[in-house]
């Protein structure tokens, strides 16, 4: 299992850095292009031009890889909390590459994420290797469908609390593509056209990207964000372990719900950082 906490840790600390160097690219081409300031797409198109915003899509890209390869060999509450913990990763990089000044409160959550990751370490037991049944992939694919259409329906209503519903939609739907990742039955191009499961990560996948941006660009970030980590990190944990098989090492099963919970709690309270260009100061 140990490699496989490594890809965990290096698809946090991937995603983590590329949010910061996004920004820093989303930052410079504003600067560098005043008139892109109110237009989403001309300022996309001028990052593209900048090297930290390319190096942080390419950590993106990586990231996600380190991902799958978790995914398929250690526990998905390991996985989820690791994923988490990027919070801590982009308020590091913000404080070192962005000038943001980090609370003493929130250096206190960095050190709960990295004291909680510690603890899931030496608690986790193995996965379950489970892919559950036909049926049960069938009902992810369903899942992520109706997360799609609820989504749009929740764009169309517009609620007080948009950015935080958004929010909780995108971090199902995350949720959604670890599951179907973990219940691939393989990966040739047959078993992929075959697999419900196949099908689910593609559509929760394109479904938590559009709402996770919509809902940033909706309204509060930390309440955004909140929602996000807290539906993509729980019940895919509880989902593991009920229907994957996925366990802890014998009688550290409560060492493990610790760790989870810190890894958890740190990274909500560093929600302001789910879009580092927010937090940082003006260039």
């Amino acid at each position: 299992m140990g490699p496989g906490i490594v890809f965990a840790l290096c698809a946090a600390l991937f995603m983590g850095t590329a949010t910061v160097l996004q920004a820093m690219g989303a930052r410079r081409a504003v600067a560098a292009t005043p008139g892109a300031a109110g237009s989403g797409a001309r300022t996309l198109v001028a990052a593209l031009r900048r090297w930290p915003f390319v190096a942080g899509v390419a950590l993106d890209m990586a990231g996600f890889a380190a991902e799958l390869v978790a995914l398929r060999s250690v526990p998905l509450f390991v996985v989820e909390a690791a994923l988490s913990s990027s919070l801590a990763v982009t308020a590091v990089a913000a404080a070192l590459l962005l000038g943001v000044r980090l609370r003493r409160q929130e250096w206190a959550a960095v050190a709960a994420v990295c004291l909680g990751l510690v603890v899931l370490a030496v608690s986790a037991g193995r996965d379950g290797h489970g892919e559950g049944t036909e049926r049960l992939r069938l009902a992810v694919l369903v899942a992520a469908l109706a997360l799609a259409v609820a989504g749009r329906v929740t764009e169309r209503a517009a609620p007080r609390n948009r950015a935080a519903v958004l929010g909780a939609v995108a971090g199902l739907s995350f949720g959604v593509v670890a599951v179907a990742v973990r219940m691939l039955v393989g990966f040739t191009p047959r078993e992929l056209l075959t697999d419900p499961a196949a099908y689910a990560v593609a559509v929760a996948g394109v479904t938590g990207f559009v709402f996770l941006v919509d809902a940033l660009q909706s309204g509060s970030v930390t309440a955004a964000t909140a929602a996000m980590v807290i539906t993509e990190s729980l019940w895919p944990a509880v989902f593991g372990v009920v229907w994957l098989g996925d366990t802890t090492r014998h009688d550290r099963a409560p060492l493990a719900v610790l760790g989870f919970a810190l890894s958890i709690a740190g990274a909500l309270a560093l929600t302001r950082f789910g879009e580092a260009e927010q937090t940082a100061p003006p260039p």
